[in-house]
């Protein structure tokens, strides 16, 4: 195996000897091989390990036991905590999804600051024929159907080339100890059911069905070639760039005979899921104004034009409030005074109207928006609730949520813009000054 790993490496012009290889270990069968085999070939690579905290001690286990193989190879290592289920909520995305964004976004962070020149993953031959009929089941483009590429950018996949049975026994064989996921024996993911259940059968079928099927995938990844030297002219022919916006001119799509394959390529980049995409479709004869987001993208049907804006990053834009500036018009509308608490004074029943004393407020003012873990009192309820709670249970809209705007003083949230204010900030009988804010926008706009 080591020869074929060699001659892999050399024929698909994956790297050099010379070159700095930073390996992406897990601790289980196939990244173990994968580093047992850099190492037979003479290379000194460095190891990084991911600690998802999906599976408890397990996760832990894993770690202490990669850091340890590390070490008794004298290889550097990195090792990198996340929060993989807030990262999926905060996104919008599944777990999976989300663990993949984290870990090579954070490869990708340690190549280039230790100065590696490529990042070798343990993907193997099984690896590529399971994703094909994932993709095929949940429905994709001809590219989810060629395969996982031995090579993008600083990626490198120089297992493609074995089996998972071939992996076993040179594990085997040469006394490899490594891992074993206890998720891998359950049917609960899909990748384990076609693991255990559709290739078994196909292969009963088809005593060479691997063989049938990658030669197939190779067909279809050179007939890609071909589709995307076309796409590109549709696309130049489609698309306008302004500024950040991306503009996709309707008349001419929907004149296109293949309008629903030419989108979907189109727009899956911008991590549009499949329903989306039709919803899109269908949306293209009717008003304007209806909107479309994924976790990444914002897209705006117009009369003339699909628009389509990245979603800004909410937690890096603040607003100071000065009490004397009275009026902001970015990133919204509003304004402000204040008024004696009088015996005629009077609260108006107004959501775009908040009344807060303003004895208990602490200038400058911060405007923000809603961050994942943020807590108020809603006003008339004795106790805290999420933010994210409250959005839902006031049924309010996934791009309304987006669009949502926080009024804080210090740490604490005076105001969710637009729904309530904390009852800690309310006006009571002994208050002496109200402060009086207005939103006049129509909605919180996060351009």
């Amino acid at each position: 195996m080591l020869s074929k790993f060699r001659s892999f490496i050399q024929s698909n012009s994956l790297c050099q000897p010379s070159d700095r290889i930073l390996l992406a270990i897990s601790g289980g069968i196939d990244s173990m091989v994968l580093l047992h085999l850099f190492f037979a070939a003479g290379y000194k690579p460095g190891i990084a390990h991911c600690n998802f905290h999906l599976r408890g001690s397990e996760s832990d286990g894993d770690e202490k036991f990669v850091k340890s193989a590390a070490e008794n190879m004298g290889a550097d290592f990195y090792r990198q905590d996340f929060d993989t289920e807030q990262s999926a909520r905060e996104s919008g995305i599944s777990i999976q999804m989300a663990a993949r964004n984290l870990r090579y976004r954070w490869f990708e962070e340690i190549r280039s600051r230790h100065g590696y020149d490529y990042i070798a993953t343990a993907h193997n031959q099984d690896d590529v024929i399971e994703t094909f009929f994932i993709n095929l089941s949940r429905g994709t483009g001809i590219r989810g159907l060629t395969g996982i590429p031995v090579k993008s950018e600083r990626i490198i996949r120089p297992l493609l080339f074995a089996s998972r049975k071939s992996i076993e026994e040179y594990a085997i064989g040469h006394d490899i100890s490594f891992r074993e996921d206890s998720s891998n024996a359950s049917d609960k993911y899909l990748r384990n059911r076609v693991r255990h259940h559709l290739i078994p059968m196909l292969e009963e079928e088809n005593p060479s069905f691997r063989m049938a099927l990658m030669e197939t995938m190779l067909k279809l990844s050179e007939t890609e070639k071909l589709y995307e030297q076309e796409l590109v002219l549709l696309k130049n022919r489609l698309m306008r760039k302004e500024g950040d916006r991306i503009k996709i001119r309707i008349r001419d799509l929907s004149a296109h005979g293949a309008r629903k394959s030419i989108l979907f390529e189109i727009l899956s980049e911008y991590n549009f899921s499949a329903q989306a995409m039709e919803d899109i479709i269908h949306s293209l004869g009717g008003p304007s104004g209806k909107q479309f987001l994924s976790a990444t993208h914002r897209i705006v049907k117009d009369r003339e034009d699909l628009i389509i804006t990245p979603v800004d990053n909410k937690e890096e834009r603040k607003y100071y409030l000065e009490r004397e500036a009275g009026r902001i018009t970015e990133p919204v509308d509003l304004e402000w005074m204040v008024v004696d608490h009088t015996e005629t004074f009077h609260i108006p029943n107004d959501r775009k109207i908040a009344c807060l004393d303003l004895q208990k407020l602490h200038f400058p003012l911060i405007l923000r928006h809603w961050q994942t873990g943020d807590y108020f009192q809603p006003l008339g309820m004795q106790g805290m609730k999420k933010i994210s709670d409250f959005l839902i249970d006031t049924k309010v809209s996934l791009p309304d949520k987006e669009r949502t705007w926080l009024l804080t003083s210090g740490r604490e949230i005076a105001w969710v813009i637009g729904q309530r204010i904390d009852d800690r900030f309310k006006v009571r009988p002994y208050t002496r000054q109200v402060l009086m804010m207005k939103f006049t926008s129509p909605f919180p706009d996060t351009k």
